[in-house]
């Protein structure tokens, strides 16, 4: 890391350790942990661990699953069975909290009954956030991928945004015959998503606000996108931000930052890399992101992307994708999430 970017997260983390300072009297006072920094609930609930999540549709709504040995456990269908108040949607969830959970998927699991569980083959899968407050994008924060197109490596994070419009899912299509571009590209991406509020918090802490990690694909429109100096027209049309299928908490991934990540167009491998090449690790970006903004629960961050976009390579070379064509996208410890374009 150069002699600036250094410069510039010292100070960012600063800022966020005596803001958590000038905070502590508050949180002591409300009964939370001191150092929780600014605008962190004193009582926020407890985030679950060990579970692999996923959302898929009931009727004409989402409802929440809990990968296990014996399949997708229908949470919703659980607890009318046993009459739990625990959450029931990824929303719930992020807002209460684990809040019954993981006593709900134990007792599913020890009563053995097949009804409880579906297999992941006959469910249609919804994003695996469905309303986060904020979709943040970071952009260029791989070293090779700045290479790539030829951009000097950031100082600060690069930021931008996607609106829930763009939200898409595991075996979902991409309409890009109905947008107004022709130069459409992929962008293999570790999803971060909040789990609990956030303001001003040190790169030391930024982790511990993370409820999990999930598979995404920050799909582009180039020729929109470099329309003007904002990118934002060329990120976020309909179904541009596929997520998932799994949501996994943070505690199953351990170090987001050595996870292998991998983008594939019909079959052929086309970006293969690690999560060790960004520029600002995930803490990095937690921290920095909420030194600028309060970061909610259910909040999800696009944290990048590697080498092997379709706009690095010569002109000669770029064929750009195009209706018909089949993305997989995959991430160590997070799976496999596939969509198509039309």
């Amino acid at each position: 890391m150069d002699g600036q970017r250094r410069a510039f997260l010292k100070q960012i983390g600063v800022t966020g350790a005596l803001a958590a300072a000038g905070a502590t009297a508050l949180t002591k006072d409300a009964g939370g942990a001191a150092g929780a920094g600014v605008g962190a609930r004193p009582a926020a609930p407890a985030m679950p661990k060990n579970m692999v999540l996923v959302t898929f549709r009931y009727g004409e709504e989402y409802s929440l699953g809990i990968r296990t040995d014996k399949g997708i456990l229908d949470v919703k269908k659980a607890a009318r069975a046993v009459k739990s108040s625990a959450p029931t949607t990824i929303d719930e969830l992020l807002a209460l909290g684990d809040h019954g959970l993981s006593e709900l998927r134990d007792r599913a699991l020890a009563s053995g009954s097949p009804r409880l569980f579906l297999d992941d083959k006959d469910i249609a899968y919804g994003p695996c956030v469905t309303n986060p407050p904020k979709i943040i994008c970071v952009g260029l924060n791989y070293r090779r991928h700045a290479r790539e197109m030829a951009q000097p490596i950031p100082d600060a994070p690069v930021l931008f945004n996607k609106f829930n419009i763009a939200l898409n899912a595991h075996q979902g299509v991409v309409r890009v015959s109905a947008v107004p571009a022709t130069e459409f590209d992929y962008e293999a991406e570790l999803v971060i998503v909040i789990g609990q509020r956030a303001r001003d918090v040190s790169e030391a802490e930024a982790l511990s606000y993370v409820f999990g990690y999930a598979v995404g694909n920050d799909f582009t429109a180039r020729d929109l996108q470099n329309r003007s100096t904002q990118w934002m027209i060329g990120k976020t049309s309909d179904g541009f931000a596929p997520i998932g299928p799994w949501l996994v908490t943070a505690d199953l991934v351990g170090d987001p930052n050595k996870l292998k990540i991998e983008c594939r167009v019909n079959g052929e491998l086309r970006q293969s890399s690690s999560t060790d090449d960004m520029v600002f690790n995930c803490a990095q970006l937690v921290s920095y992101a909420s030194a600028l903004m309060t970061l909610e629960p259910g909040d999800i961050i696009f944290s990048g992307t590697p080498e092997g976009v379709i706009a690095g390579y010569p002109p000669d070379k770029q064929v750009w994708l195009k209706p018909g064509d089949k993305l997989t996208t995959t991430i160590e410890k997070l799976g496999e999430l596939q969509f198509t374009l039309a």
